[in-house]
Formats: C-alpha cells, sequence, structure tokens
C-alpha cells in the first residue's frame, strides 16, 4: 500500500444534516486508519460518526441553506485551527458546490482539485445535466419541466406511467416536510400535486421518462480524476437493492466489472475537464441495452468504499495522493466485492458478518457500519435506529413531517424549456456489454 502523506490532515465537509449518512463514517475511517489526521465539518452531535476512533475533531457546519461566502468563512475560520494546508473534501452536493464556487479563495488555504468552469454545478442540478448529457453523446431519459400543474399531469400522458419525479437541485430540499428528492408517481393527479410543492421544494420540478430495467439494471460508477485527468480508484458497479426501492441510496451492491460501462464515464468525465471525485448513477434499458445516465454527484458516493481495492485504495485516498504529489499504486481490483447498508438491510447485512472456524470463509466486502477495529459507531447505530423504530411504531404516533416554518420565497428562476435537451439515436453513443 503506497502510504499517504500523514503531515497532511483532511477537512470532510457536508452540510446536510443527516445522523446515518454512512459515506461520512467510511471517509473517516479511510483516512483514519492510513493515519491521516480527520477533521469532520457536521452537524453530527448525535450521529454514530463521532464515536469513530478515527475520528480527530468536529467542527460545526454552516447552516443548511448557507451561501458560499459563509461556508467560506466557515471553512477560513476551521483552517487557522488545523496544522499545516488540509486537504478539503465535500460529502454532499451542498458543500461540493459551495467550494466550486469559493475556489479562489478556499485554494489558498487547502488542497482540492480546480474544476474546469462551472462544471460541478451545471452535473449537480438535474436540469442542466439533461444538456451535459446531450453535449456529451451519453444517452439520458427524455426529462420534461412543467411550468404549470396541468403541465405536470399533462407530462404523465406524454411521458406514460410511471414517470420518475426529481427536484432539480436537491440540495435545496427543506428538511423535516416530507419532500423527497426522487419519487416514482404512478398518476396525473400526483404529479399535479408534487408541482403544487414547487416554490417549498425551492427549485424545479422534472418528470423523466422511466427506463425499463430487468433484474440489475441499475448501476454506478465511481472514480477519482487527478490533476493530470487521468482517473484513480474507483470502479463499476451493480445495485441489487436500493431504500427506497427503485429511487434510493445504494443499499446492497456488488464490484461488477463492465469495461464499456467504464470506457463512458471516464470519456464523459474527461469531455468535461472534471477534477475530483465523482459518483455516476446509471440504469440500463432492458429493450435497447443503452445506459442512461441517471444521476452525476460531483463527490464521493455514499458506497464508495465498495471500490476499496486490494492496495486499499479508495477514491478518497486516491484523491489524497494526489493532492499531495504522491504516485497512487497500481490498482488491484476485487471484482465481486460487495457493500451492504445493514440498518436498511439487516438480514442481507447478516450473511456478510464473517464466519468463524475452519471451511467458512468470509466473503469479500464491507459493511457500512459494523468495523472490528472500529465497533463504537456501529453499536451507536443500532441503539439510534432501534429507538427511531420503536417510535415509529408506537400506537397513536403521528409520523407526518410538521408544519415547516415559513421561507422567504424564492428567486425568481429562468423559464425552463418544456422539454429538456436530448440528443437523437443518431447522435447518441450507445454503451452495450
Amino acid at each position: 500500500m503506497q502510504p499517504l502523506d500523514t503531515r497532511i490532515p483532511v477537512v470532510l465537509l457536508r452540510i446536510d444534516r443527516n445522523p446515518f449518512h454512512h459515506g461520512t463514517l467510511g471517509a473517516v475511517r479511510s483516512l483514519g486508519r492510513a493515519g491521516v489526521e480527520v477533521h469532520l465539518v457536521s452537524d453530527d452531535l448525535e450521529s454514530p460518526v463521532r464515536r469513530s476512533r478515527y475520528l480527530h475533531q468536529m467542527h460545526p457546519p454552516p447552516a443548511p441553506g448557507a451561501p458560499p461566502s459563509e461556508v467560506a468563512a466557515v471553512l477560513r475560520r476551521i483552517a487557522r485551527d488545523v496544522r499545516g494546508p488540509a486537504v478539503l473534501i465535500p460529502l454532499d452536493d451542498a458543500g461540493a458546490l459551495a467550494i466550486s464556487a469559493a475556489y479562489e479563495e478556499l485554494s489558498a488555504r487547502y488542497l482540492l482539485p480546480r474544476m474546469a468552469g462551472h462544471v460541478a454545478g451545471r452535473v449537480a442540478d438535474k436540469a442542466t445535466l439533461a444538456e451535459v448529457c446531450e453535449e456529451a453523446g451519453v444517452a439520458h431519459p427524455v426529462t420534461l419541466a412543467p411550468g404549470s400543474a396541468a403541465e405536470a399531469a399533462d407530462a404523465m400522458d406524454r411521458l406514460g406511467c410511471p414517470v420518475v419525479a426529481k427536484w432539480s437541485r436537491p440540495w435545496a430540499l427543506p428538511q423535516g416536510v416530507g419532500l423527497r428528492s426522487t419519487s416514482v408517481l404512478g398518476s396525473p393527479d400526483e404529479a399535479a400535486a408534487l408541482f403544487g410543492r414547487s416554490a417549498e421544494a425551492g427549485s424545479r420540478l422534472l418528470l423523466q421518462a422511466f427506463v425499463p430495467g430487468s433484474r440489475d439494471a441499475d448501476w454506478f460508477v465511481h472514480g477519482c480524476v487527478g490533476r493530470d485527468g487521468v482517473v484513480r480508484g474507483g470502479g463499476t458497479g451493480r445495485k441489487h437493492l436500493s431504500w427506497p426501492r427503485a429511487a434510493g441510496l445504494t443499499v446492497s451492491g456488488e464490484w461488477t466489472e463492465n469495461p464499456a460501462l467504464w470506457s463512458a464515464a471516464t470519456r464523459l468525465v474527461s469531455a468535461l475537464g472534471y477534477r475530483g471525485i465523482f459518483d455516476l448513477d446509471f440504469r440500463r434499458d432492458a429493450a435497447t441495452g443503452d445506459f442512461h445516465l441517471i444521476d452525476f454527484n460531483p463527490r464521493p458516493g455514499a458506497q464508495f468504499r465498495l471500490f476499496a481495492d486490494g492496495a486499499e485504495t479508495d477514491v478518497v485516498r486516491a484523491l489524497h495522493l494526489d493532492l499531495t504529489d504522491r504516485p497512487a499504486p497500481a490498482p488491484v481490483p476485487l471484482v465481486g466485492r460487495t457493500f451492504v447498508v445493514e440498518n436498511y438491510a439487516p438480514l442481507t447485512a447478516l450473511r456478510r458478518l464473517p464466519r468463524p472456524g475452519p471451511g467458512k470463509p468470509s466473503p469479500p466486502g464491507e459493511l457500512a457500519w459494523h468495523a472490528a477495529d472500529d465497533p463504537a459507531p456501529g453499536a451507536a447505530m443500532r441503539r439510534l435506529w432501534s429507538r427511531r423504530l420503536a417510535r415509529r411504531l408506537r400506537p397513536g404516533t403521528d409520523h407526518r413531517p410538521s408544519t415547516p416554518a415559513p421561507r422567504p420565497p424564492a428567486p425568481a428562476q429562468e423559464q425552463a424549456p418544456a422539454v429538456l435537451p436530448r440528443q437523437s439515436d443518431r447522435e447518441r453513443t450507445t454503451t452495450e456489454v
């Protein structure tokens, strides 16, 4: 294993307030195990992550919805308490976009990749992602941006049922009001009702054609683009289980070799001039074999530890190596490696636990929370999750979200096109396996 430069600490930034964000724990453990001093900027005082033996210090985060200037101010204060320049890694879209917007200011105090133009914002926004796919010749589902409740209902007829509904800027969603970044709709009435919450959501509603898939239709690609433009770390994986079903995070995934999909992903990030860690979600069309790009996240995906290879290189270590001018070790792919999130798939997780005794090898893989060398977060997660389930099962408990506090009017947005760009079949680059 190529040793990381342990003189250079890392600052992890997560603005989203989610105590069960297992990707945060994965980053803390990965870098901490390598001997790097890990600082976490997050509202995780009640999270199991704070109990990790590999976490050096926690820092209060900026408020949700804070502008980039306020995020930069928080990071400047933290930089004064951290020895030397630190590698800065965002763990959610809001953090990634704030860092990208404040690059010139932050690069004087932190080590971070330089993006070309406004790439991070273009790929994170689900509306402009359609334009990115058209320019790069990557398949993308037909996407409509209705301008009224009536247009939303009509879009269901045009696209056919079911339809995938997305908010163009999911990081702007208020918490505790029952809005999901992605959902599957089955009727025009549902689409019209959801459009009625656009002002509350803080961004545009997009309706996307559902890509029909068969077993193992959902794939993802992780990687880290170095300053030289070379992709290191990561790989291609299949999503076996998700939560919520059909439109949620990866609960169980497997490292599955797919050279054609890897080639398509690396061509895309190269064409964009992208630098840093990326997480791409694809869905394979059962009828055509095309891989449609569904999401482009400009930061580590929560399941990034799936792609920790035989040299223990994952995308966060690859970024640290690149930004500290250390060569990455030769990749040692572990095809077949699995990753399971225990609180969403407990039975699947039990099958991944070590099996003591001769002739009973443990299956290759990693659990999101349990780790023999860092048991406290897993134990804390089980206690916290059990309390949450008990509250939900308590008779007479009202599980509806509380009424949100009044929000200031959202700023006016440019008129969206009725149909977001999508390349024609002749222009599209088709990826088949």
